[in-house]
């Protein structure tokens, strides 16, 4: 008993040392910080399908990253016909198109096919953008790394239903402008994997 005893103490020890530390690491922000109205922005942005602003506010890399993706499994069609099924939302007139475009480029071309699919009536999208509400619930900054996480809450109508989504959205400094943030898309979906010191980068090719 007296070694179970010893090893709840411990346990209960790290633990606390563990809350404590994310206490210290971790801060809740006030509504007025900008990240507040950028997510606002970037929300609006995407209910009212303005692309472009919103390929501006996220993180490049996750941009490039989607592109690189979608082209490869584009390219990687069994039969030509699949790939023409592929690209038939994008309006080019061929993979190599997507290549050449910006990340930003590609990302408001992407978005705009993906809406195509879902054939929304032009009264059900309006109706979308004019009931659409934002409400931010909490900001939480991790001092350490500098991300900023923002609770939101949306409402917003259909011509049948009202729809409430809760989002986790993570900001990131933009290391063009360190007063300026930018969203990153995965951290909520994706690892964040950074090599180690004398690491090799996770894209760089590899010696043969």
């Amino acid at each position: 008993m007296h070694v179970r005893s010893l090893l709840r103490c411990f346990l209960a020890a790290a633990l606390f040392s563990l809350a404590a530390s994310a206490v210290v690491n971790a801060q809740q922000l006030p509504l007025d910080h900008p990240c507040a109205a950028l997510v606002k922005k970037y929300l609006a942005a995407v209910v009212q399908q303005d692309w472009k602003t919103a390929s501006h506010m996220l993180v490049p890399a996750s941009l490039e990253r989607r592109q690189r993706e979608t082209v490869g499994i584009i390219k990687s069609a069994p039969t030509m016909t699949d790939e023409e099924t592929m690209l038939a939302g994008y309006n080019v007139k061929g993979v190599g198109d997507l290549e050449k475009m910006t990340p930003q480029e590609f990302y408001q071309v992407d978005r705009e096919a993906w809406h195509k699919k879902l054939k929304l009536t032009p009264e059900a999208t309006k109706r979308k953008q004019e009931t659409l509400k934002i409400t931010v619930l909490g900001l939480v900054e991790e001092k350490d790394k500098g991300y900023v996480h923002a609770t939101v809450r949306t409402s917003q109508e259909t011509l049948t239903d009202k729809i409430e989504e809760l989002f986790l959205i993570s900001f990131v400094p933009d290391p063009a402008d360190p007063k300026n943030y930018l969203i990153s898309p995965e951290m909520k979906d994706r690892p964040v994997i950074t090599p180690l010191d004398g690491a090799a980068p996770k894209d760089a090719p590899k010696s043969k």
